[in-house]
């Protein structure tokens, strides 16, 4: 395994990290893949600080390795009674088809770490070994406060100048998130124009850039995928979508059947389901995409309440084509497994690729 930096900092063997998947990642999958010497994750931006701890605590019951907790870090959302008003009306007529009703109001369903003190709190207190920012970065009081504790600090970025507010912020690593993730993309500002740049381009546009460690994430399933990020400059990989049909994932029968069943027919770009750009399985939801102008989507994650509503009123009939299904342009590569097996598997794939030489040019 080629030695890095990062793997020391982050106190694991495997250039590997579980993505964070809020309503995915468990604890279970966390200790598994912490366990199997990569690093595990739990996403802890969809919940309250008590919550988190919860789930700090519950991964901590099952192993002692390091772990890392997610955090969303967008800018609080702006409401706008007509627009969210609006967007009520444009769905209202498929509630009756479920035998429920829309929504009176939309209201801001997750609260942003940048002014979460109760959070903050509960990290200071806890002390998990890493932790890692989406959307943003939370003030640099806050960054102090984690570094202070002994917390390792990671950020994704989805071009060369969010990489470098991530550094110049004195974060410790950065995710660079390319344009085939699947989920939520990690742009500072989803208003402005996406670069749209591919996992292996902006790995090696960061690495080339920035003194700090650079993950690769996005579109990467096995281990020569892996191998390719580490010749490229990336001190390791993160996963997500590879995890999604594991045993230990929150994903219910619906997800994982569209993943078998739509994963091959490729994945769309969106903000109708949440209000920000993320990669969806085809579904009706993505059906819709081309249906109005982004504009008319209401703030992240306000959006997302209405979203939530119709797809629990659908799945409680059967209809499971409102799921927030992200995957990754690589689902089709997709295998089931226990977490522990698929870093088992991944290792040796990896190792495989580096002994045979056997890279991209």
């Amino acid at each position: 395994m080629p030695a890095n930096r990062l793997l020391p900092l982050l106190g694991i063997s495997v250039p590997l990290i579980q993505a964070p998947m809020a309503g995915v990642s468990s604890p279970d999958m966390a200790a598994a893949v912490s366990d199997a010497g990569a690093l595990g994750s739990i996403a802890a931006g969809a919940g309250n600080a008590e919550a988190a701890r919860g789930m700090i605590r519950s991964v901590r019951a099952r192993t002692e390795r390091p772990f890392n907790v997610n955090l969303f870090c967008h800018a609080p959302a702006q409401a706008d009674p007509a627009k969210e008003a609006a967007w009520i009306r444009r769905f209202a007529p498929l509630f009756p088809e479920y035998g429920a009703r829309p929504p009176a109001e939309l209201r801001e369903i997750y609260r942003s770490f940048q002014g979460d003190d109760a959070m903050l709190c509960v990290l200071l207190e806890e002390r998990p070994a890493v932790v890692s920012f989406h959307f943003g970065l939370p003030p640099a009081a806050t960054v102090a406060a984690l570094k202070e504790a002994g917390i390792v600090l990671l950020a994704s970025a989805t071009n060369l100048a969010e990489a470098r507010a991530i550094a110049a912020a004195g974060i410790d690593a950065v995710v660079a998130q390319g344009w085939e993730a699947g989920g939520h993309r990690g742009s500072f500002d989803p208003d402005v124009p996406d670069e749209m740049l591919g996992t292996f381009a902006l790995v090696r546009l960061v690495s080339a850039a920035l003194d700090i460690p650079v993950i690769a994430a996005g579109g990467i399933m096995d281990g020569r995928g892996i191998a390719a990020a580490l010749a490229l400059g990336a001190s390791a990989a993160q996963l997500g979508t590879a995890f999604i049909a594991c045993d230990e994932s929150l994903a219910d029968a619906g997800y994982r059947a569209a993943l078998v069943q739509g994963g091959g027919a490729g994945t769309v770009m969106t903000r109708m389901v949440s209000g920000r750009p993320a990669r969806i399985l085809p579904n009706r939801f993505a059906a819709k995409n081309g249906s109005c102008e982004e504009a008319m989507v209401p703030a992240y994650p306000i959006a997302y309440d209405l979203g939530k509503a119709l797809h629990v009123a659908a799945k409680a009939r059967g209809e499971q084509g409102y799921g927030a299904h992200w995957a990754g342009q690589g689902a089709p590569l997709l295998r089931s497994m226990t977490a522990a097996e698929l870093v088992r598997t991944l290792v040796a794939e990896l190792a495989q690729a580096i002994a045979a030489e056997n890279l991209p040019g």
